[in-house]
């Protein structure tokens, strides 16, 4: 029936997977849950005991392999019809989560239930993070359904093996960021049937205004190869829409130039205590085309 599928870096899972194991078990449904850590160096001991619980596992890798190789992983892991991937810093919001699940597949190939961020910024140091999380991540499922396979987020999302074997993760994707959206167009170039519902996890594990300008910029150079190498529709993403105006119209050029002068004022706000989600567009459309 179900597969949970969780990597694990640097985070103590065992709560999720006990709230996971919980509900599967009340449910009745034959179910597995797997868990891989990648190479961790924190929250060893604590996810050890994932594997006592019946029907659940806990490996560690020797090495790091990165977002895409541990999700692909995962799925070559897993024994039952459904995968359900499920980031490690997620919090179970619903008592009812899987049951909500089950009594929505039919008829479907792929069903995203959304995500949540926290109501308050845990600190003036992650306002970036949390107001781009809240503002253009935490959707409506009827908001969702307009787009349906650009609003997929692999996180909370549940997809027949089936349909999950034929496109995968790219493993060339090393870095953060955009590995999914690549997937969900590849999954968009079938005719695989895709829900959006109302059941969404928590995002907890938010970052830092810092570290989340560092993972844009990787996920920007992602998006850069994808274009570059011709492996995702330009109008799929609209940023890649936006570069692609940009540089037929021989715009990103001086754009660069003028994001090269301005850089350091503009991570000023992005790093302070209110970010600008305005400025940080800005800052993005001027990283790409620098």
């Amino acid at each position: 029936m179900l597969s949970v599928l969780i990597p694990i870096y640097n985070y103590n899972a065992h709560p999720l997977v006990q709230e996971f194991h919980k509900q599967c078990t009340e449910c009745g449904i034959d179910f597995e849950i797997i868990c891989v850590d990648d190479a961790s160096t924190q929250f060893k001991s604590h996810n050890n005991s994932i594997s006592s619980l019946s029907n659940c596992s806990f490996t560690v890798l020797p090495q790091n392999i990165g977002r895409s190789k541990i999700r692909n992983l995962l799925a070559a892991k897993s024994n039952f019809e459904w995968l359900l991937f499920i980031d490690c810093d997620s919090i179970i919001l619903n008592e009812n989560y899987i049951t909500k699940y089950i009594l929505n597949l039919e008829g479907f190939d792929i069903l995203y239930g959304g995500r949540l961020h926290p109501e308050k910024c845990p600190s003036n140091s992650q306002q970036l993070r949390w107001k781009y999380g809240r503002l253009i991540e935490d959707q409506t499922a009827s908001n969702r359904k307009q787009r349906p396979f650009k609003s997929l987020l692999f996180n909370n999302t549940l997809i027949k093996k089936n349909c999950f074997d034929q496109v995968k993760f790219n493993e060339e994707i090393c870095t953060y960021g955009h590995e999914d959206s690549l997937l969900s167009y590849q999954l968009s170039t079938f005719k695989f049937k895709v829900n959006h519902i109302e059941n969404p996890l928590q995002h907890t594990n938010i970052d830092t205004n810092e570290v989340f300008l560092n993972k844009t910029k990787d996920a920007l150079e992602n998006l850069l190869n994808l274009y570059r190498l011709n492996q995702i529709d330009i109008k799929f993403i609209r940023m890649v829409k936006l570069y692609h105006f940009l540089n037929k119209t021989k715009l990103s050029f001086p754009i660069s130039k003028l994001f090269s002068v301005f850089e350091n004022l503009l991570l000023k706000n992005l790093k302070g205590k209110k970010p600008s989600l305005f400025i940080f567009n800005i800052f993005r459309v001027g990283y790409i085309c620098k």
